[in-house]
């Protein structure tokens, strides 16, 4: 875990910098909010520890900075324990406050708990992302992008296409009739012939099967019709 401690006290940063390594952390320090800005954009921080009250750029302004492109946990240390101050620092981004002169274990602590909402948060959010994604087999489709995925690589499909790969993965190993298909990716009011299928299919898998005349994905179910095997 690296985290950015940011004050304009020298000492205070040289006394967390030396607790916070005993604690297992990797720590940078720097002593003003534009440097602060400038190295959470250089480098990955899980989080930081920032003054409210510095020279050159305040806390205020460098934690509405860090937020437009990061997501860091952040913890704001002031000097003044007022409601006010408390509220503007939450407005910029922070996510916790402490008051100086602060118990040192208290603060551990903190940043302790913060740093597990953060994973949480992080896996929760991962696990989303994931469920938008359905890979069987070599064949990826991300149902948010609407892109699809060869060994990783990504492949070009058109929205008929996509959405008829989208309705065979999402049942694999079910078989669809051509009309079944035609009926749900088309619509009932589609007036073309179930030839349409045929060719859409054949494109699958000119674009997504390794041997396209020998499909291993998007199967033939002969006299019936096709199904997605993983």
């Amino acid at each position: 875990m690296k985290i950015l401690v940011v004050d304009d006290e020298k000492l205070l940063v040289k006394g967390l910098k030396f607790n916070l390594e005993a604690e297992g952390y990797a720590v940078d320090t720097c002593y003003d909010g534009a440097t602060a800005v400038e190295m959470a954009g250089r480098e990955r921080y899980d989080l930081i520890l920032l003054d409210l009250m510095m020279p050159v750029m305040d806390g205020v302004e460098a934690c509405m900075r860090i937020r437009q492109s990061s997501r860091v946990p952040i913890i704001m240390l002031t000097a003044r324990d007022e409601d006010t101050e408390k509220l503007i620092g939450f407005d910029a981004g922070a996510d916790d406050y402490v008051t100086k002169p602060f118990n040192i274990l208290e603060l551990k602590a903190r940043i302790r708990a913060l740093l597990r909402r953060s994973a949480a948060a992080e896996e929760s959010g991962a696990a989303q992302e994931q469920s938008k994604r359905l890979t069987l087999g070599d064949i990826t489709l991300d149902s948010e992008r609407r892109t699809a995925y060869k060994d990783g690589r990504e492949v070009d499909l058109t929205v008929k296409e996509f959405d008829l790969m989208d309705l065979l993965m999402h049942a694999e190993g079910k078989v669809f009739s051509r009309s079944a298909l035609l009926n749900t990716v088309w619509g009932a009011d589609y007036l073309g012939e179930e030839r349409t299928v045929d060719v859409h299919i054949r494109r699958l898998r000119e674009k997504l099967e390794t041997d396209p005349a020998n499909p291993r994905h998007i199967v033939t179910k002969w006299g019936v019709g096709y199904y997605f095997k993983g």
